[in-house]
């Protein structure tokens, strides 16, 4: 298998330039590998302190934010690389000045491996959630680079739980620490013999726990919402939209709505513009408006979302009414607001956690959505309970990063 695995990688790393024609995200991808060794030559020093994050996409980087502020704080002189695997991840994050270089993490490869974390030479590597990379932990335990994952979750459909992933066991073997999220985990890679583990919770919690404390006023949508009940939709989808649309088309002029759409091309805009029926306003077209005049407000811009839901009585997080995925929760949950999603989210535990609690509630199809928000906006007292539950998921789930941080810190004292 480990045979296999490297004949495939390398032969994958070859065939970049040709899988990069298909797509423009796979463009993104095979394109954007070419420039990593090239940037970590030109930028990176040969001598100095450095610090590995590695995020698959946007969600993981958002779970190790906590960590990388904490860590960069304690050690203002370490260089702070962070690399990702998909494209969504790196372009949303690419600009950012949390870390100092961003890049591609390349293929899989020996090669690659080797000479990346030549480049880098990380005196600690940290795996945020997901993506074990057989060569490079490997490359990372042949040097003593001590490796560790955090937030991370397993579940008993993975490979390494299965008659046939003893290849993948191994790259476990290659692991100093893990930091699971849930008991469910521990359990699961306690089952396979290791001790090397500890139940920490999702860092997540303690990245959305800190936007309360931050100044989230907005001028412009204080003046769009003007006293109105305020609904907010974030990162919705078509899907979403079939769901939705029907009741924002005969909501009350007292209710008013911001629809932060997941992207905001232009022939989506005006797909959507064209099915609302209710005044509408786009963040493009703001300027010299009389944002109150307005009922529906479209934010097709990035940055806002979280200081969005800070407005909001209720909010709608899309995503699960397809099959892409859950958005964050997380983000008006810590505003303590009550919180409907999609039909699809068995794989999203915090989400199957507040339902649980009554702090969030799943529909199927525009009627239930249209029956559930007209409860939540009839009944205040239930609307205030469900959102008082919401915010007390997100604090009594903090805490986090200060275990991870107190471990990681011996380890940079060690090396």
């Amino acid at each position: 298998m480990n045979i296999l695995y490297n004949i495939f990688s390398s032969l994958f790393n070859r065939i970049l330039p040709v899988v990069g024609l298909f797509t423009p995200k796979l463009k993104l991808f095979a394109t954007g590998r070419k420039l990593t060794f090239q940037t970590l030559e030109k930028h990176f020093p040969a001598q100095g302190r450095t610090l590995w994050f590695h995020c698959a996409s946007l969600g993981e980087y958002e779970q190790g934010v906590p960590v990388m502020e904490a860590l960069k704080k304690k050690y203002p002189n370490h260089k702070l690389v962070v690399t990702f695997f998909s494209p969504s991840g790196y372009e949303a994050k690419k600009n950012s000045t949390l870390a100092d270089i961003i890049v591609y993490l390349p293929i899989d490869t020996k090669a690659n491996a080797k000479r990346f974390i030549q480049l880098v030479h990380p005196e600690l590597a940290i795996f945020v959630k997901y993506e074990f990379w057989p060569n490079y932990l490997k490359t990372l335990q042949s040097k003593n680079i001590p490796t560790v994952f955090i937030s991370t979750t397993f579940r008993e459909d993975q490979v390494f739980f299965k008659w046939y992933g003893g290849f993948m066991k191994k790259a476990l073997l290659t692991i100093d620490h893990f930091f699971v999220q849930d008991t469910a985990s521990k359990v699961l890679i306690e089952g396979l013999g290791f001790k090397n583990v500890t139940l920490s919770g999702d860092t997540r919690f303690d990245r959305v726990s800190h936007q309360i404390e931050m100044n989230n006023h907005v001028d412009f949508i204080s003046e769009f919402i003007d006293e109105r009940l305020c609904v907010v939709i974030g990162s919705s989808w078509p899907e979403d939209e079939e769901v939705f649309i029907d009741f924002v088309n005969t909501a009350s002029e007292e209710i008013c709505f911001i629809i932060a759409p997941h992207e905001f091309k232009e022939h989506s805009m005006i797909s959507l513009q064209q099915k609302i029926k209710k005044k509408t306003v786009l963040y493009s077209e703001k300027e010299g408006k009389q944002m109150k005049d307005y009922q529906v407000f479209i934010m097709n811009t990035i940055g806002y979302l979280s200081r969005v839901y800070s407005y909001g009585d209720l909010a709608y997080v899309g995503g699960a009414m397809g099959t892409g995925g859950l958005h964050n929760i997380l983000e008006p949950a810590t505003f303590g607001i009550p919180i409907i999603i999609g039909k699809n989210f068995e794989k999203f535990r915090e989400a199957k956690q507040l339902q649980k609690l009554a702090g969030l509630f799943s529909v199927s199809n525009a009627e239930e959505f249209s029956r559930t928000l007209n409860k939540l906006i009839d009944d205040k007292k239930f609307r205030e309970k469900t959102g008082m539950i919401a915010g007390h998921f997100i604090n009594s789930n903090t805490g986090a990063t200060g275990l991870i941080v107190a471990y990681l810190e011996e380890k940079i004292k060690k090396v």
